[in-house]
């Protein structure tokens, strides 16, 4: 399937045409471009329903270049229970200072101070923490016609959210963190 870019004047607009699409469309295969305020944010949902022997799968997942190519790595994931046996052998998970937020997630990062400011906003720290299976971070793909790789904000969520308004909930908080991280100026 094609990747389809999705534009309007205002983000209701943007997420009307995103509602209207899923609604007409079967969500097994879903893959769309969101193109807001000079970025594009790729949304894919992949639904595999299984079928015999072979159990399904679930993921949706938003992705965005970063245009600046600094140092710059942070990875979160949600607490597990094989990140508080590591906890209690010494691994090291950055405390942002949001108690709630701090026992739901594992950050891991190389600029404590800046994963603080991406994840000062309480809206996109209750997104996140009341998300189950995922990993949301700086990851670096190969891209067209480059021989390096290139560095890219992913949130890689293992379920298939097709609810426009859940989608549009963690669309603004990976939007936020994106934009803190890299600011169009």
């Amino acid at each position: 399937m094609n990747k389809v870019l999705i534009t309007g004047q205002t983000e209701d607009e943007i997420w009307r045409k995103i509602a209207d699409d899923l609604s007409q469309n079967e969500p097994l295969d879903y893959q769309v471009f969101i193109e807001s305020q000079g970025r594009q944010i790729s949304l894919n949902i992949d639904i595999d329903l299984g079928g015999g022997f072979e159990g399904g799968y679930a993921v949706t997942s938003f992705s965005s270049l970063l245009h600046k190519n600094e140092d710059f790595r942070f990875a979160i994931h949600r607490e597990d229970f094989i990140d508080e046996i590591g906890k209690f052998f010494g691994m090291q998970d950055v405390v942002i200072g949001y108690a709630e937020f701090d026992n739901k997630v594992v950050i891991k990062t190389n600029d404590e101070a800046r994963a603080k400011f991406i994840f000062s906003d309480p809206k996109s720290r209750q997104v996140f923490q009341s998300l189950d299976n995922f990993s949301f971070g700086v990851a670096h793909h190969h891209v067209a016609d480059s021989e390096y790789k290139e560095p890219f904000l992913e949130l890689i969520i293992e379920d298939g959210i097709t609810d426009v308004t859940e989608l549009r909930q963690i669309y603004v908080a990976f939007f936020e963190v994106l934009m803190k991280i890299d600011p169009m100026n």
